[in-house]
């Protein structure tokens, strides 16, 4: 971002919300000036609801509450959205001066005395008693809020609460910088193309292009992921699939993007504030207000189902050894871990005859965009227009409204490509929830980013069918966010528990794997002709393919969350990183090596100064409730609009408006069933 002239009030796009956002005119230069008129407008508003002159109603005391963070909280995430998709040096900057700021007064919310005391009143009075729905569950969430977040310490310990959210908020943001720094800090540069044996086209030629965007010549490989699981799956060279897999796993972990002490200063932070608010660790505080309640339910989940998956999980360690051997006779090596994938792969395509890179043609991105939209035509009823006239922060990046019988729902942006200024992974951020202007209604606006194969000067972007899955899974929680039908903005959306969150978006996962689905969108993209049969036989037969190897890694990810929040003592257990490892060597195939550092990023737990800490499980849990509710459209018909329209009325429109499991068993009739799950994986003798 350039700096141009100093801007001015009344010129400053943060200030209000407009539709759509101008992403085009947000400068570096907006983000201090805004932050300081906001923060002074909350200001107001918060006086304003601790100092009412009258009686104390629903609309002036709870839903003032949530209007003091309103304008704020807008800003803010456009400001954070940005720095995340288009980052510089200048906006980056101005974030790391505000974000504490921020953090500090919304912090302090629960802490103000009046305010409690404001919150107190109403709560104990007749009108208050008189609420039903939504209204009833917004007012017990936001006394238990206010409890759970400090409002009962003394001064002192107020005090301390409040430094510890700012020293969180400044070193998880830290920790996702130089997370995203290290990622970019690397690159492997090949000149020899007989080094590239094993490769698919495909990554040869990405290889190519990256080179050539850097004005290099020869093959350029990154960290990102559509460069490093290809030369992991497929490269025939061990010594580079060891350099970059050593690279990947120990990111973040030397010099100034050295992020083990900001892992250690962020688990001490978190266990102070849940010791200071009453809580034994920082995994109960969490965990109070999921679906689990508590860790030793989230732990037992966790257990049952490694205790489920290790039979299988030793079978199939077993199974590549012996493959291994026969493969390679008495050359044979001892596998590690960047050896796994690739001979995995080798195995799969001796077992199903089946290749995932012959999948590639038939996935072309705009194609499987279509094919996402036509699902949610027909599930809900939405339809999707573009829109071209909307501004962007990038110009890969594609504008689009939702639309039902004709009038917007909301607005949407789907950003699929890497670039360096932009932090890995895939997400979908819920920027804003509808709100009525006057006479106006200023509708939902969410965005879909990733990190997919990007096109080439020879190929449109054809995707893998992981890829394709993962745009999926990003728009299912976007239908959450946009279909909301909850009028109180913090009970809207994807604004639930995180253990529940993930259903929406998981069981999207599903319509990639159906023929019925599939010939919506999977189009060989030179040629039209749809998935040949016996290619789709062949990978929904691979689909449970080392699957217990796949659901132990997850498990692993949850045992080193819950261990890091609930066990993990400094003084007793040394090194955290040691400690990391040694839990996740327990779920690994093979041992992992001594510079394994992968908690250094893995921002779902660290980037966020809560996120999915003590919660990465929630993963595993939404697994078993899409399974199983993924069964009602397989008994009513893939795309029974009976069935979507009662899983979009009750479950993606009501948000937090009434506890989670009461939606599940609303709409499934029961309590949710581990056997789907298993099933789908191959996890039943």
């Amino acid at each position: 971002m350039t700096r141009p002239a100093r801007s001015t009030e009344s010129d400053n796009p943060l200030l209000e919300r407009e539709h759509p956002i101008p992403f085009h005119r947000i400068r570096a230069e907006h983000v201090e000036p805004a932050i300081a008129v906001l923060l002074e407008d909350a200001q107001v508003r918060r006086r304003a609801v601790a100092e009412l002159d009258g009686a104390r109603t629903f609309q002036n005391t709870l839903l003032g509450l949530e209007a003091i963070t309103e304008r704020i909280e807008y800003a803010m995430a456009v400001v954070s959205h940005l720095e995340g998709v288009a980052t510089d040096a200048e906006l980056r900057a101005a974030y790391n001066i505000v974000q504490p700021k921020v953090s500090a007064f919304v912090s302090n919310i629960p802490l103000d005395p009046n305010l409690w005391t404001a919150l107190k009143d109403y709560a104990s009075g007749q009108e208050a008693h008189g609420l039903a729905g939504r209204r009833e569950r917004f007012l017990k969430k936001t006394v238990d809020g206010f409890r759970r977040f400090g409002a009962q310490l003394d001064d002192p310990r107020k005090r301390r609460l409040e430094a510890i959210d700012i020293a969180l908020a400044t070193a998880t943001t830290r920790y996702g910088q130089n997370a995203l720094d290290s990622l970019n800090a690397f690159e492997l540069l090949i000149d020899d193309e007989r080094a590239l044996a094993g490769l698919p086209d495909s990554a040869i030629e990405a290889a190519r292009a990256s080179a050539a965007e850097k004005h290099q010549t020869g093959w350029r490989f990154t960290l990102q992921a559509p460069s490093l699981i290809p030369l992991l799956t497929f490269l025939d060279d061990r010594s580079i699939r060891e350099r970059i897999y050593r690279a990947s796993n120990a990111r973040a972990t030397e010099g100034a993007l050295d992020n083990r002490s900001l892992v250690l200063e962020i688990l001490a932070l978190r266990r102070e504030k849940a010791q200071l608010l009453g809580y034994d660790n920082f995994a109960e505080l969490v965990l109070e207000d999921r679906m689990a309640h508590d860790s030793a339910k989230a732990r037992a989940f966790v257990d049952d189902l490694r205790l489920r998956t290790e039979p299988f999980f030793r079978r199939e360690q077993d199974e590549l050894a012996r493959f291994v051997q026969e493969l390679e006779g008495t050359n044979a090596p001892s596998l590690q871990p960047w050896d796994l994938a690739y001979y995995a792969e080798k195995l799969r395509r001796t077992k199903y005859d089946f290749d995932e890179e012959a999948l590639r043609p038939y996935f072309p991105l705009a194609s499987v965009v279509a094919g996402v939209f036509e699902t949610v035509k027909r599930l809900y009823g939405v339809t999707v227009l573009a829109r071209d006239d909307i501004p962007t922060w990038h110009p890969t990046v594609r504008a689009y409204d939702l639309a039902e019988g004709g009038h917007p729902i909301g607005t949407f942006y789907l950003d699929p490509f890497p670039r360096e200024n932009k932090r890995d992974g895939a997400w979908m951020d819920g920027l804003t929830t509808a709100m009525q202007r006057g006479a106006t209604r200023l509708p939902h606006v969410g965005i879909v980013c990733a990190n997919v194969t990007p096109p080439t000067s020879e190929r449109p972007a054809l995707l893998t069918h992981r890829e394709v899955e993962t745009l999926f899974h990003e728009f299912g929680h976007l239908m959450h966010h946009l279909l909301t039908e909850v009028e109180i903005r913090s009970l809207a959306g994807t604004n639930v528990a995180w253990d529940f969150v993930e259903l929406p978006s998981q069981i999207m996962e599903n319509w990639c794997w159906e023929r019925e689905s599939l010939d919506l969108f999977a189009r060989h993209y030179r040629t039209g002709a749809t998935l040949p049969g016996p290619l789709l036989d062949k990978m929904r037969a691979a689909r449970s393919f080392r699957a217990a190897t796949a659901m132990m890694r997850q498990l692993g990810l949850a045992s080193v969350d819950l261990a890091l929040h609930v066990d993990y003592d400094v003084v007793r257990d040394g090194d955290v990183i040691s400690y990391a490892r040694n839990v996740m060597q327990a779920f690994a195939p093979v041992t992992l090596p001594d510079d394994y550092a992968m908690i250094t990023s893995f921002g779902h737990l660290f980037a966020h100064s809560v996120g999915y800490s003590a919660a990465y499980y929630s993963y595993k849990w939404a697994e078993v409730l899409d399974a199983d509710a993924f069964s009602r459209f397989r008994q009513g018909g893939l795309f029974s609009r009976s069935v979507g329209s009662e899983f979009r009325h009750k479950i993606l429109a009501q948000g937090d408006g009434r506890d989670p499991i009461e939606l599940y068993r609303e709409f499934m009739g029961r309590d949710p069933a581990l056997q789907p799950l298993l099933e789908r994986s191959g996890l039943i003798s």
